[in-house]
């Protein structure tokens, strides 16, 4: 019978996870250190195009690299791309700091979509580490076979309890781990309606900086959720994070 060494597969486990958190960095380094170069020298906009061609060619960003966008667009008076970097940054770092600069930039009081539960906060971490948790629970899924095989145990329904709910927890974070699509109202004024047409009810009519979440896609219309309510707004009216 072979004896599985604990530590082995521990090691083995920790050597995975870091090599997928590896795969999965988008940082363009050479680039980014560049733009913080000339970022550092006060030279914005040819640090700014730099960044924007990291964030929109190579879909990648930093939150650090996002502030110093929201900096550079918020000093070339740009206040609505200011506030799409600033609330992308907010995914990253939900805290009153970054709502607080929002409201100056929007001068408005009061905006909705930042407020952040624990319950939030978790499932963010979880979606966050997808890739690795998948991956994670894949290798153990694995190495649960391997043992009931090599100890003959398949046979027996009970030893398939561990590897079917390992299968199970697989194909839920592979599946429905997934972080919820969000926007940033850029229009003012926008009209929220409540169906996807013109002639349907006014909801509200807002101004710039409110973050939604996007549920669905319908020709021009997004639908989202708005005060815990489906509703609906044009597309041109959102800039997606």
């Amino acid at each position: 019978m072979p004896n599985f060494n604990p530590i082995f597969i521990v090691k083995f486990l920790i050597f995975f996870t870091i090599s997928l958190q590896s795969i999965n960095c988008q940082s363009n380094t050479k680039n980014l250190f560049f733009a913080d170069s000339l970022f550092t020298a006060k030279n914005y906009t040819e640090a700014y195009k730099i960044y924007s061609d990291i964030l929109h060619q190579d879909e990648a960003y930093s939150p650090a690299m996002l502030l110093k966008m929201a900096y550079i667009t918020e000093g070339m008076g740009k206040y609505d791309e200011a506030t799409l970097y600033l609330s992308k940054y907010y995914e990253f770092n939900p805290s009153p700091k970054v709502i607080s600069k929002i409201k100056s930039i929007t001068e408005q009081s009061e905006l909705k979509g930042y407020e952040v539960s624990d319950k939030a906060q978790f499932y963010k971490i979880l979606t966050d580490h997808q890739l690795e948790i998948t991956g994670t629970l894949a290798l153990l899924l694995v190495i649960s076979l391997i043992i009931s095989i090599a100890n003959n145990k398949t046979q027996r329904p009970k030893y398939y309890i561990p590897s079917m709910t390992l299968l199970l927890l697989t194909f839920f974070s592979n599946n429905f781990l997934v972080t919820p699509e969000t926007g940033v109202i850029k229009e003012s004024p926008t009209l929220i309606m409540d169906k996807p047409t013109a002639a349907g009810n006014l909801i509200e009519k807002v101004n710039p900086g409110h973050r939604v979440t996007i549920e669905s896609s319908e020709d021009i219309w997004y639908q989202i959720k708005w005060k815990g309510e489906k509703a609906y707004l044009k597309k041109k009216s959102v800039s997606r994070l």
